[in-house]
């Protein structure tokens, strides 16, 4: 009898074990520009397949090519019992919000959006302090006094990213130039290489010899064409610096991958919050990247002078200024 009694409160064991793991049924939606874009989608995949490695748990993903694909898939997966499910960007925002109000007891998180909703994670970045430490190394590396930005969709977000590293850059040397161009207006700007390739090329043949790319999968245009020209350029959201060793100067680095991470990690460990998160140097949520593949190209003085730049942002030493809080850029 007692065997038997330890036996069936071993197989509850078992099977509670089992429906716990089956509780989190995580999937996430990718934005335009793939997974594989090398740069923010690719962070995002690259956290969420470290969990599943931990873990054992699949998830299911989609990967969206026009806008009107948003809402549908985030619907479908909360339909087919997805929780919880991410949502790669800012213009995922109002399709998730009605979504997880259809879905109230589905968890959601977005990247890069607030959406006020009680089971909604939302999780954003101080993209301006990460951009003011690689505009400062722009600045330290430049033999010209100008260096250059080209950023994707033109958006508050992406005006951001230019205006923390335009701070940054000036930081260094007031005088020093910095040459900026949008891909576009549209979400085709987020994947358009060639495009970026010209503006590079444009910005090169004005004397900019470093450029800062923030436009997601057009920035591999920039690096190539970086490489081709003999000058520098500098990655974004992952760290790039392995795409041209010798070229890029260093990354940006917004750690996506973290955040994709943690929101399926903190459901499965029944440690999920919702809420806003934002993350910034303070949070080891933005960096910039230094590697064997760029350590030839960063001295010692500059790694120092980056360095100490960040503790005083930490410390709240020094400021720098959010674009999206007035829409100006002051430095």
């Amino acid at each position: 009898m007692l065997r038997n009694t330890m036996a069936a409160a071993a197989a509850l064991l078992v099977s509670a074990s089992l429906a716990t793991a089956a509780e989190i049924s995580p999937a996430v939606v990718f934005d335009m520009g793939g997974k594989f874009d090398k740069s923010f989608n690719e962070g995002v995949y690259n956290g969420v397949e470290q969990f599943k490695k931990e873990t054992g748990i699949e998830y299911r993903e989609f990967e969206v090519t026009n806008e009107t694909q948003r809402e549908q898939a985030l619907r479908r997966m909360a339909q087919r019992g997805a929780d919880p499910v991410i949502g790669v960007g800012f213009a995922q925002a109002p399709a998730m919000e009605k979504v997880a109000k259809e879905y109230a007891d589905t968890r959601f998180a977005i990247i890069d959006a607030v959406v006020d909703l009680p089971n909604v994670r939302s999780i954003v970045f101080k993209e301006h302090e990460g951009s003011f430490l690689v505009g400062m190394v722009a600045a330290m590396k430049s033999d010209t006094g100008k260096v250059g930005f080209v950023g994707g969709m033109d958006i508050p977000l992406i005006r951001k990213f230019a205006c923390g590293y335009e701070q940054g850059v000036k930081h260094i040397n007031g005088d020093t130039e910095v040459v900026q161009n949008m891909t576009g207006t549209t979400p085709a700007a987020w994947n358009d290489p060639t495009r970026g390739s010209e503006l590079a090329k444009s910005q090169f043949d004005r004397g900019v010899d470093v450029i800062y790319a923030a436009a997601g999968g057009t920035g591999v245009g920039v690096y190539q064409t970086a490489d081709d020209s003999g000058k520098l350029a500098i990655g974004v959201d992952s760290n790039q610096n392995y795409l041209h060793p010798g070229t890029m100067l260093t990354s940006m680095l917004k750690r996506v991958d973290v955040a994709a991470y943690k929101a399926f990690k903190d459901a499965n460990d029944g440690n999920w919050t919702s809420g806003i998160q934002v993350l910034g140097l303070a949070e080891e949520g933005v960096g910039w990247a230094l590697d064997e593949h760029n350590k030839d190209l960063v001295t010692e003085e500059m790694k120092a002078r980056v360095e100490q730049a960040s503790a005083d942002i930490v410390a709240g030493k020094l400021k720098v200024h959010d674009y999206t809080a007035d829409n100006s850029c002051t430095y």
